[in-house]
């Protein structure tokens, strides 16, 4: 009964009836969306602008505002997406009657273009709601933290800078523990490098005994060297120990 009633309206009339419904909703909501992402561009720059404020001292109105204009506008949107979408619907209808045949082609070409444009702002609607809730959650968490810790450190002075100072004492006694890691690594390599150079005397002297042995001019020769330093030893000591008297002779007398 419906398609028939339809096609006594008179087609073409109905359908161009169709036709500029839908181009009166797409300008809608051309002019809507653009308004919106707008909207949610300002709300973003606006965070930006005050996030260094503090709690006491940032206007909320412009915030409550603008989140009611926000939420105003989703609803007016979705409603005109709603509109549209009604009216692909009866269009697409329409090329199911009878006597549309002919013209078929021309007319789901048409309804195809409507549809895409449907499409494109449905997902541009969303995208931009989508990216200004996202915006609004992490301004209000970071609000959030930062009026947490405007109220820590104007509720904590004593303690903050109890805080500090166990802080700075903290930091100094990790640098005199990284002082003393430092000087035992450079005494444990002192240390083996000493017992390196111990090992390679060691070895050294095991092989002039080796020679020494094997020859024994060169172990009588090494022995008078010995007995020379000796002397020259003693010599020396008793040169230092006659000096020392005599000077000590000199300061009491």
């Amino acid at each position: 009964l419906r398609t028939t009633k339809m096609a006594a309206i008179g087609g073409s009339n109905y359908w161009e009836d169709l036709r500029k419904q839908a181009r009166q909703l797409e300008n809608e909501l051309d002019l809507k969306l653009v308004s919106f992402s707008k909207l949610c561009t300002s709300y973003s720059g606006s965070r930006d602008g005050r996030r260094g404020e503090t709690s006491d001292t940032t206007p909320l109105l412009n915030n409550s505002t603008q989140d009611r204009m926000f939420d105003t506008m989703s609803v007016e949107i979705e409603q005109l997406l709603a509109k549209l979408t009604a009216v692909n619907d009866k269009m697409a209808e329409y090329t199911n009657t009878p006597g549309t045949a002919s013209l078929n082609a021309a007319l789901m070409h048409t309804l195809q273009r409507h549809r895409d444009i449907l499409q494109d702002y449905t997902h541009e609607f969303h995208k931009t709601k989508g990216n200004f809730l996202a915006i609004r959650e992490r301004e209000d968490l970071l609000g959030s933290v930062r009026k947490d810790i405007e109220t820590y450190k104007s509720g904590s002075g004593v303690n903050n800078r109890r805080t500090e100072l166990f802080l700075k004492e903290h930091e100094h006694l990790r640098n005199s523990d990284r002082l003393m890691d430092d000087t035992i690594s450079i005494a444990m390599a002192t240390k083996e490098n000493m017992t390196s150079q111990r090992g390679m005397l060691k070895s050294i002297q095991s092989r002039v005994n080796t020679l020494a042995n094997r020859f024994p001019a060169i172990n009588s020769l090494i022995q008078r060297i010995n007995l020379r330093k000796r002397r020259d030893s003693l010599i020396l000591g008793a040169v230092i120990g006659v000096c020392t008297i005599l000077l000590l002779l000199y300061a009491f007398h």
